[in-house]
């Protein structure tokens, strides 16, 4: 497994300082949010993502992709029942695929329980199977690009579709692709009424990414959340890929968090 840590924890830092930080603590990759550069992907230039690239590999960290991908979009919408409004985001994501490949990333992390939400008199079965078709053109898309999309199930709390690592695995095995996945995220599995391990057990092997935080909001080690067998439940998987950082609580600034973090997942997840 590789340790990685979210860009948009470090606030009102360039990209480039936020890499070698996170290098020099010890992370493997950082993961981008498209809002911290400011304007939707469409309006970053080629030269720009080569830039972001090549930052990267002359630092010495992995892209490892980007999520909070619809955030500071105007008229996108996963479920809405406007065809034109999901052929807008279906172009969207066709353009977030381009991104992710140019800047050197892997993985694209959809979330946005905004963009997703079942809106006024649309149905659960509109919205999955409105859903599922505006997802069809970026998973041809990162097919050819070698990028894997994950879906993300989240807590109730956040959105009205999809809320379970069952159902976000139903969803993408409908388009039978392997570029299509789920991605797993503790603080919303801890919304589950299954424990943490037996998720990651079950969902073995349609996760293709995983995001390490607390159901407090913060990093791993900053709650009540025991990394220990979750470490464990991912080794007995198989699990090789990137562990990321993603915290909404930047209380305590960002090198505390990213040390903090990284020092709790690496004592939490070393094998007995």
């Amino acid at each position: 497994m590789h340790f990685g840590i979210c860009n948009e924890i470090f606030q009102g830092w360039k990209l480039e300082d936020a890499m070698r930080f996170a290098r020099d603590t010890g992370y493997d990759s950082i993961e981008i949010a498209p809002f911290t550069l400011g304007r939707p992907v469409t309006d970053i230039p080629a030269a720009e993502r080569q830039s972001i690239r090549e930052a990267a590999a002359r630092i010495g960290i992995r892209i490892s992709g980007i999520h909070w991908v619809l955030v500071q979009t105007e008229g996108l919408h996963l479920t809405h029942p406007d065809p034109q409004v999901r052929e807008r985001t279906s172009r969207y994501f066709c353009d977030l695929v381009e991104f992710c490949a140019d800047v050197g990333g892997q993985t694209i992390v959809v979330g946005s329980p905004k963009q997703r939400n079942l809106l006024d008199g649309v149905t659960l079965d509109e919205a999955w199977h409105w859903a599922g078709r505006t997802f069809e053109a970026s998973i041809r898309r990162a097919e050819s690009r070698a990028i894997t999309i994950c879906f993300e199930p989240l807590a109730p709390t956040e959105t009205n579709f999809i809320n379970t690592a069952a159902d976000a695995i139903r969803f993408v095995k409908e388009n039978r692709s392997h570029h299509f996945k789920i991605i797993l995220d503790v603080k919303a599995m801890c919304s589950e009424a299954k424990a943490i391990p037996d998720i990651i057990r079950e969902s073995w092997p349609h996760f293709a990414y995983f995001h390490a935080n607390d159901r407090n909001l913060k990093g791993p080690g900053f709650g009540d959340v025991d990394f220990v067998p979750i470490g464990a439940a991912l080794r007995e998987v198989g699990y090789d890929g990137v562990v990321s950082v993603e915290v909404f609580n930047f209380d305590e600034g960002p090198e505390v968090i990213a040390q903090r973090s990284l020092e709790y997942l690496r004592k939490s997840f070393r094998r007995p």
